[in-house]
């Protein structure tokens, strides 16, 4: 074997320095598309890697970007701007917001479980016999007490008509419903652990989302970008402007009509309101609440007529609207986009379809149809 002059062993390939290296022989168009196919690669296995967290992520960001303004002058007052304290502050208080008429349903349900469950075995055993509310309703009457007597008095009609509920069924259903709700309530967690996280380097994410967008589109992707804001903040403030008046208005009716425990209930139909259907229910339980409780059935019917006028209003008038006015969509595309998400997307698509559709007519309107500037 060949040997150096200092008697080490002559090394078959040397390691070429950097400037010799060469890149492997592809065009520039190759390297570019390869770059981009593992771009894309990346992102779906991120986005399926955080698939169970993209809802509460999604929450999370509608939540930083329609609050924004907001935890500004809230850190302003704090902190003198924004800053970690403030922004722990502010995600204490949006959680105390959103947590506290949870916590009152959950401790509602909970107070009535043992006794739907009690009332389930009387019924069983000795049937039910026709309250006195329903002798006061304003329609049907007659006809809803031959109705119970024939199905609910008489104990074996009554286990008959019952035999698919009992009480073991409702034990059952309440565990789910707790195992559901542990699982939301993770959820909303990592949601407000997310809203903190955008809060505190919201200027951070903010201005690199911004410069990335301008690289990819260039001003038109900066111009897509606000648009999209636009429409997340007033869909949110749409919804929670609408949600309070409804909530008020048809709490009013509460008042007028002698329903029990009215200020619980306008809490709840304020809160549910910004679900969809979820005043419907409340003011609903509130009219069987009215006669139930030995209140008019006229003013029972009033509740749920009062009600049904005052969300067919907001829900379908005021709120898109309002939506339309300041994300300035069309009414008709407000409309489809607060629908169609809903229908497309559930709870989410309320916010997520609006932001679809603005950022639809601001490409449409600025990509498609800006004009060219003349030679």
């Amino acid at each position: 074997m060949a040997a150096t002059a200092k008697g080490g062993p002559k090394r078959l390939h040397s390691a070429a320095s950097p400037a010799e290296q060469k890149p492997l022989p592809l065009g520039a168009g190759a390297r570019m598309k390869a770059r981009i196919v593992l771009a894309l690669l990346l992102v779906v296995l991120g986005l399926w890697t955080a698939a169970s967290f993209m809802p509460a992520l999604i929450w999370a960001a509608i939540m930083a970007v329609a609050l924004w303004p907001l935890y500004l002058a809230f850190a302003t007052r704090v902190s003198g701007g924004p800053s970690g304290l403030a922004a722990f502050l502010f995600t204490v208080l949006v959680a105390l917001i959103l947590v506290t008429p949870i916590a009152l349903a959950v401790y509602e349900v909970a107070q009535q479980s043992n006794l739907l469950a009690d009332w389930l075995k009387r019924a069983r055993e000795s049937g039910i016999g026709v309250p006195d509310w329903i002798a006061r309703l304003p329609i049907a009457a007659e006809s809803m007490e031959q109705w119970w007597r024939a199905n609910l008095s008489d104990p074996q009609a009554a286990a008959e008509w019952l035999k698919s509920v009992n009480a073991d069924n409702v034990s059952e259903l309440f565990r789910t419903l707790g195992g559901q709700l542990i699982h939301r309530l993770f959820l909303l967690f990592f949601s407000l652990l997310a809203l903190f996280a955008l809060l505190r380097g919201g200027r951070s994410v903010a201005s690199r989302f911004l410069e990335t967008c301008d690289r990819l589109f260039g001003d038109a992707g900066e111009g897509l970008v606000e648009k999209m804001i636009d429409a997340t903040r007033a869909t949110v403030n749409g919804t929670v402007l609408v949600a309070l008046g409804e909530g008020l208005a048809i709490g009013i009716g509460y008042f007028v009509a002698g329903v029990p425990n009215a200020l619980i209930f306008v809490i709840f139909t304020t809160a549910f309101a910004m679900i969809p259907f979820g005043a419907w229910v409340a003011f609903t339980v509130a009219a069987i609440v009215t006669t139930s409780e030995g209140g008019s059935g006229i003013a029972a019917a009033a509740v749920f007529l009062w009600g049904s006028i005052v969300m067919f209003a907001g829900d379908h008038f005021i709120w898109p609207t309002l939506v339309s006015g300041s994300a300035r969509l069309p009414f008709l595309l407000a409309f489809v986009g607060i629908f169609g998400g809903l229908a497309a997307f559930g709870l989410i698509g309320l916010f997520v379809g609006p932001v679809i559709m603005a950022a639809l007519l601001a490409m449409w309107r600025e990509w498609i149809f800006r004009p060219t500037p003349e030679a």
